[in-house]
């Protein structure tokens, strides 16, 4: 058994002991994985999603953080990642949101803050377009499905195809604003998990058309925050331009510093407490709405969460 499968069954092991249940669901594309973990805080459900090749272990530290602030957190495996079993059929985009879908479907029961990290952002938005009545508001930190030219596309999905442990040490310099000190460790552990096939028939059927379109993005109605870390090296900034011409006039985006591609690895403390105030916000502007179109209220809105500490040069929208 390589380190990351082991660390896996430890961290399994120890969220079930703080708590946080480890259960399976069944979709019509296969069973899938989550941890489910009740929460002591008034926030509604909170959702975590991963990104491809990953799984919902490097969002342990937040989820628990966020049971403090939330009645609920959910993180879900994609098909053939984590404890999920591998499809039957071929892994396409179209696969993967059919089986996310169904899973947030059954669980889900009051909108959800849904959080995305690369493909699970897409995942996120994806649900958010399908299920607008059950997404309360949206996070997504460096998300995918952004439209790109099919050379990008080509080359962002050839930096997946690792075949050995140097393109595995390249792919962590591109992944994390400092690579952690356990990544020599897993190299070959995560050499072999972009070896499945799971991945492999991914990153085959990923196309241009499974991007979203301007439209799309624009139809958002709900509160969306997006974080894209200043140190991320694997995403092309063109994603982050498209993003930010098409996300509707209310979004957020945050360039924070010292955060690369995945911000629940390079400081999961900052990413859940900004998870939690963005939340609170949406709240508190809901409420608002609410006060100001009833005739007897008042309509003041709560305090604006602080963002995640910005470079020179914001962006926000």
């Amino acid at each position: 058994m390589g380190i990351l499968p082991l660390a896996e069954r430890v961290a399994r092991t120890a969220l079930n002991r703080a708590g946080v249940q480890s259960r399976w669901v069944d979709t019509s594309v296969c069973r899938l994985h989550l941890y489910d973990g009740a929460g002591t805080g008034p926030l509604p459900t909170i959702v975590l999603l991963h990104g491809i090749g990953s799984s919902a272990l490097p969002y342990a530290p937040v989820l628990q953080r966020l049971r403090r602030r939330a009645r609920r957190v959910i993180a879900a495996e994609a098909p053939g990642h984590g404890w999920s079993a591998a499809p039957a059929c071929a892994f396409t985009p179209e696969c993967l949101s059919t089986a996310m879908n169904e899973l947030l479907d059954r669980e889900l029961d009051e909108p959800a803050v849904v959080v995305g990290n690369s493909l699970g952002g897409a995942v996120a938005v994806s649900y958010a377009l399908s299920s607008p009545d059950r997404v309360r508001a949206l996070v997504l930190a460096s998300p995918a499905g952004a439209c790109m030219e099919p050379t990008e596309l080509e080359q962002l999905l050839g930096l997946f195809k690792l075949r050995s442990r140097a393109d595995a040490r390249s792919f962590f310099a591109r992944l994390y604003h400092r690579v952690p000190w356990f990544a020599p460790l897993v190299a070959d552990d995560v050499v072999r998990m972009f070896s499945r096939e799971a991945i492999l028939s991914f990153t085959r059927s990923a196309r241009c058309e499974h991007a979203f379109t301007p439209e799309q993005l624009g139809s958002l109605a709900m509160p969306v925050l997006l974080i894209w870390g200043r140190s991320d090296r694997l995403m092309p900034s063109a994603n982050l331009a498209y993003y930010r011409r098409h996300l509707p006039p209310h979004a957020t985006i945050e360039e924070p510093e010292g955060i690369g591609h995945c911000p629940q690895v390079d400081d999961p403390r900052r990413f859940a407490d900004r998870v939690a105030a963005f939340a609170e916000e949406a709240l508190a502007r809901a409420a608002g709405a609410a006060a100001q179109a009833a005739p007897a209220a008042s309509g003041a809105l709560g305090q604006h969460a602080a963002p995640l500490a910005q470079g020179p040069g914001k962006g926000a929208a």
